[in-house]
């Protein structure tokens, strides 16, 4: 089964406290690599959030965003910095004896000094919070599988068919090699008569024939790459990640089609040739998106 390593998906829950959302981005890449934005007092959960998601997904740059919002994530408090509050009362009354003045300390003042008196807000671990967020990612996260299955359908489409057309001019090709020899022992004939007017030693003939038909023989190769094909088709079918599998097969595929184009020595195989790579390229490319 081919599946798509590009998708998208966001789950979203909230309850009267507090909303969690979770998007998830895949793209293609060679291994399964994680990127995860997280608030910090959730941290602890990334190890687990990226179990969860390794479940759903097997190859692919994945890509999190979790946010938080109300006012349940936050603890607000109070941060009194004592030890300058008391050089603060005890110079202001040093101050008031020295000089004889009057007056009492302030107390608003001093609270609205904010070296002093400090409103800090703190995240603040909650356990509740970290379920809702695991299960938001589970949601993102089957919106992203429903994306890549969508996609893969497409990958399939395309690439099933760029490789049958390889397969019908493999065929094509196989074909006109049970023609090369013949053509070339035509040709030698004739220039042969031309050359020596009329005086045409057969065994010669056949021997140069017999050399230019092992050094043109290409039927090996056409039968690896044929095989390479089936097995391609065969892979496709498989439940389970094929993108690598599938990736050898074209650098197998792409080896065999150099080497017919280089033994085959004829123009018209030569273009089939031309054909092949051109289908096996295309191929290649929709595969590094296959996971």
């Amino acid at each position: 089964m081919v599946v798509s390593m590009t998708g998208f998906g966001r789950g979203r829950i909230e309850t009267e406290q507090v909303a969690v959302t979770v998007e998830i981005k895949t793209v293609n890449h060679r291994f399964c690599e994680f990127n995860i934005r997280i608030p910090n007092q959730l941290a602890k959960i990334e190890t687990h959030l990226k179990k969860t998601l390794t479940t759903y997904i097997k190859r692919g740059r994945v890509e999190v965003h979790v946010t938080l919002e109300g006012q349940a994530t936050t603890k607000r408090g109070i941060q009194i910095d004592w030890d300058l509050l008391d050089q603060y009362v005890r110079y202001i009354n040093e101050i008031k004896d020295r000089y004889g003045l009057s007056g009492e300390v302030n107390l608003h003042e001093l609270i609205g000094r904010p070296d002093l008196i400090l409103i800090e807000e703190k995240d603040e671990e909650n356990e509740e919070i970290e379920t809702l967020v695991l299960q938001a990612a589970v949601q993102a996260t089957e919106g992203v599988v429903q994306m890549r299955l969508q996609e893969g359908k497409a990958l399939e489409a395309d690439v099933k068919a760029n490789i049958l057309h390889i397969k019908e001019h493999s065929q094509v090709v196989r074909n006109l090699a049970q023609l090369v020899v013949e053509q070339y022992r035509e040709r030698l004939s004739k220039k042969m008569v031309e050359f020596v007017g009329g005086q045409v030693d057969e065994t010669r003939i056949l021997t140069e024939v017999a050399l230019f038909a092992d050094k043109a023989d290409i039927n090996e190769e056409l039968t690896r790459l044929e095989s390479h094909i089936e097995q391609f088709l065969k892979i496709l079918l498989l439940q389970e990640p094929i993108g690598r599998k599938l990736e050898f097969l074209i650098q197998e595929m792409n080896r065999e089609i150099n080497t017919i184009g280089s033994k085959a020595n004829d123009s018209k195989i030569a273009m089939e040739v031309v054909e092949m790579k051109s289908f096996l390229e295309k191929v290649k490319e929709q595969v590094q998106n296959i996971e």
